[in-house]
């Protein structure tokens, strides 16, 4: 099939490494993986940070100039088989798929949509009453975690839905992953006000209790919130952490192979890609068992995933984990199986394309 994608939180080729990006270039590598030709619709962002009626009424200027572009565009030269749009919500909803889809009588597909009653309220009611409209619009919305499929089906039971678990592109990680410091902890995380700061900060009241064990840990990311997230950590001696900063993508593998455990607190984690990627490098992680974290990790089998907001629990189960090497290592084993085996590109690709052969093109 020939498809149009379009991502209005985030485009592909975005500038700015973040999940969102990364899962945006998976999808397109997976659809092509399966035989599909994919076409960049769009580059336009559609993005609301705050609810602003007048940032608002910019956006859909732009998106019917957009809109109107692409049609002229689909007449001169064809129009596609289907229209793919990646994670709308009620700050990024999409603006120009559904309208063109109907118009041109192309079947709709939504991947990672979702939809919270909380939102219901202003501006945020009405952006989030167009992600209703296309969900429902849609011949299929690809849900990557159980929340965001129940979250869908309650609002909108007619929902067409679909299950594909997150999914990572395990080429890139070795065969045979050199064994890293078992003492040594790793995080990837942007730094960024909200959730992100708050999972540096029980992070390193964690890491606050465990002085007595000899861990070091590697930290890469950046952000706005880079001063705060330091300061949380100044009570800890400064040879334990090394501040990696921002990375290339591709460099990340080998920090994650130094390593012996993952930790990361995941607050508020859609479901968190960097999950993966530690796993596949052949590192358990620990990890809070909170929003669409059980989705990556698997508790006792990869990782440790322990109670929201708990400090000490969440410290104790990295203890345990650098207190005891055997089972370390049979968690680390695990959490490469599951990945290359159960989450790679090429198990998505397969995924995708039964769930795309489904809907029916003209």
């Amino acid at each position: 099939m020939r498809i149009a994608f379009h991502a209005p939180l985030k485009s592909p080729n975005h500038p700015v490494a973040s999940g969102d990006r990364q899962m945006a270039r998976m999808l397109v590598k997976a659809l092509e993986h399966g035989g599909h030709s994919v076409e960049l619709a769009s580059e336009l962002r559609f993005y609301l940070r705050q609810p602003e009626p007048k940032s608002f009424d910019a956006l859909k200027i732009e998106a019917r100039e957009e809109a109107a572009r692409l049609a002229r565009l689909w007449d001169r030269d064809g129009k596609p088989d289907l229209w793919f749009s990646y994670h709308p919500y009620y700050k990024a909803p999409d603006l120009i798929g559904p309208e063109l889809a109907s118009a041109f009588a192309v079947p709709y597909v939504t991947a990672e949509a979702s939809y919270s009653r909380r939102r219901n309220a202003g501006l945020w009611g009405d952006t989030q009453a167009l992600v209703a409209r296309a969900v429902e619009q849609a011949a299929l919305n690809i849900c990557f975690t159980q929340r965001d499929r129940q979250g869908l089906a309650d609002a909108i039971p007619d929902a067409a839905l679909g299950m594909l678990s997150p999914f990572i592109d395990t080429s890139v990680f070795r065969e045979t992953p050199a064994r890293g410091c078992p003492t040594r902890l790793v995080t990837v995380a942007m730094m960024r006000p909200g959730d992100k700061v708050e999972s540096y900060r029980m992070l390193a009241q964690a890491l606050g209790s465990i002085v007595h064990l000899p861990w070091t840990m590697s930290v890469v990311g950046d952000g706005p919130a880079r001063d705060e997230v330091k300061a949380q950590f100044a009570g800890l001696a400064a040879d334990r952490i090394e501040w990696l900063g921002a990375i290339e993508p591709a460099a990340v593998p080998d920090v994650l192979y130094s390593g012996g455990i993952y930790i990361w607190p995941g607050c508020g984690e859609a479901y968190g890609l960097a999950y993966l990627e530690a796993q596949a490098a052949g590192l358990p992680v620990v990890a809070q068992d909170i929003a669409g974290v059980p989705e990556v990790v698997r508790d006792g089998q990869t990782g440790f995933l322990t109670p929201p907001g708990d400090v000490a629990a969440f410290a104790s189960a990295v203890e345990r984990l650098l207190a005891r090497n055997d089972e370390r290592a049979i968690m680390a084993a695990e959490a490469r199986r599951f990945i290359l085996e159960e989450r790679s590109l090429v198990v998505a690709a397969a995924r995708l394309a039964e769930l795309l052969a489904k809907i029916p093109v003209s």
